[in-house]
């Protein structure tokens, strides 16, 4: 065993800045410079090895990562082809039927780069093919409609049968990363097998050399050991959900290079599983993590904002009188309604998010805020009473008890917006937009009906 001096000298060798640039041959040539016989067999078996080990890594690289980009291009491509869908069923312009078949061939594109990266054919490719071809014809199916005057129908279509093609198509594609990352771990298993198995060769190989072969060999065993060893201690953290460990590797050769492969892989891992954890199960719509996280970005970039906090008045009234799926619906409808107003009458960079239950922040520029608060509360106000029967429709509210057993009207639903805009007050982070946003809400729920209420005072 090594003493602590000799171990210092191994790592002061490896770190000595001209060594440490040297490739993993570069290294094993050095170390086996004095050798004949021996030292050609040595290399040769372990640049072979090693060439296998760069092979996996790099297909890890230039599969795996590639992969998830793609799969993240599909669902974009998806995206802006389900938005151009409705607002081409609402507006008519032929402008978005264009741009609704240009996001097609990018998605077709990106499926292609998909195929060509799918080499064990586990990925179900074809049948989003297929129904990527099916989207396509029901598309125009819908566009028949518009263009005869058929609106009902083409509604019907699009809130049918495409709604239902979209879902699935998106069903699919984000079952492609798992399965990427399912292929990505075998490949890793596969680079330590390799590893362990030319550790194991070269130690046989160098007990039969002279006392400073073995040295020599020791030294780059260890090296390769010691790099790999935090790479698979880093792998498993990550397997485990820990990304923010890091293996801490400072290396300038191949093993660097996988290991800052390996970080980029990391960071996009920590990136998805944010994304996931707190986008809306129901809405779909990014949480509360990503609504700070874009009005900081807006505000460090002292950039015009108008972040419209949403509340629906007398929402639980529909919940406990017709049940949590009625419940469910008006929330979803919701979403769509903040969404493609949004989209509409906002900008291009404008964002939409479900902070939770009823409630809903839309972040635009103050020149656009009205316009698409008045477009919210139109599509509200016109939609919320189809949620209701026909009689209390008709009555114009619910009649129930109260907590404390009293009778009660509780009237139809409207929509309370509070709007905080940063043109005469400065905020240095989402709190404290946040804290004026829930103050005017208050205030505008204390009205009995839908209303926009926007923060005028001064700093």
């Amino acid at each position: 065993m090594m003493g602590p001096s000799q171990w210092n000298g191994i790592t002061w060798l490896f770190s000595w800045k001209p060594f440490s640039r040297l490739t993993i041959a570069g290294k094993m040539l050095v170390g086996y410079a004095i050798l004949v016989v021996l030292t050609v067999t040595v290399i040769g078996y372990v640049l072979i090895s090693l060439s296998r080990i760069n092979s996996l890594s790099r297909s890890i690289v230039t599969v795996n990562i590639p992969g998830d980009t793609a799969a993240g291009k599909l669902i974009e491509a998806l995206l802006a082809q389900d938005t151009y869908e409705k607002r081409y069923l609402i507006l008519r312009r032929q402008d978005l039927s264009h741009l609704y078949w240009e996001r097609a061939k990018e998605f077709s594109a990106n499926l292609e780069e998909l195929k060509r990266i799918d080499q064990t054919g586990n990925l179900p490719l074809e049948t989003v093919e297929k129904l990527h071809a099916r989207y396509g014809e029901l598309y125009l199916e819908m566009t028949g409609y518009v263009r005869k005057g058929k609106i009902t129908a083409a509604e019907a279509l699009s809130n049918g049968d495409i709604s239902n093609v979209v879902e699935r198509l998106f069903e699919l594609i984000r079952s492609i990363p798992p399965k990427l990352r399912a292929s990505r771990d075998e490949q890793m298993r596969m680079i330590d097998t390799a590893t362990r198995s030319t550790l194991r060769t070269t130690i046989l190989l160098c007990a039969l050399s002279t006392v400073f072969s073995i040295l020599a060999s020791l030294l780059v065993t260890l090296y390769i050991a010691s790099s790999l060893r935090k790479l698979k201690a880093a792998a498993g953290h990550v397997a485990e959900g820990d990304f923010e460990y890091s293996s801490q590797l400072h290396a300038e050769d191949e093993i660097g290079e996988l290991d800052q492969a390996f970080d980029s892989m990391r960071m996009r891992l920590k990136k998805l599983e944010e994304m996931y954890r707190d986008a809306s199960p129901l809405t779909r719509l990014p949480g509360g993590i990503a609504i700070e996280q874009d009005i900081q970005k807006r505000l460090d970039r002292n950039e015009p904002i108008a972040v419209c906090l949403m509340d629906i008045d007398n929402f639980k009234s529909v919940n406990d009188r017709y049940g949590y799926a009625r419940g469910n619906e008006v929330i979803i409808e919701t979403a769509r309604i903040v969404d493609h107003a949004t989209k509409s009458h906002g900008k291009p960079s404008d964002f939409v998010g479900h902070i939770g239950g009823d409630d809903f922040v839309a972040v635009t520029s103050p020149e656009c805020l009205f316009l698409v608060c008045d477009e919210i509360i139109a599509q509200f106000d016109r939609k919320a009473p189809q949620y209701y029967s026909d009689q209390d429709r008709q009555n114009g509210y619910i009649s129930g008890k109260s907590r404390q057993g009293a009778e009660m009207k509780y009237p139809l639903m409207t929509i309370s917006i509070a709007v905080v805009t940063n043109l005469q007050r400065k905020f240095r982070n989402p709190l404290e937009i946040s804290a004026v946003a829930i103050e005017l809400k208050e205030y505008a729920k204390t009205f009995p009906r839908s209303l926009c209420v926007v923060d005028k005072r001064r700093s």
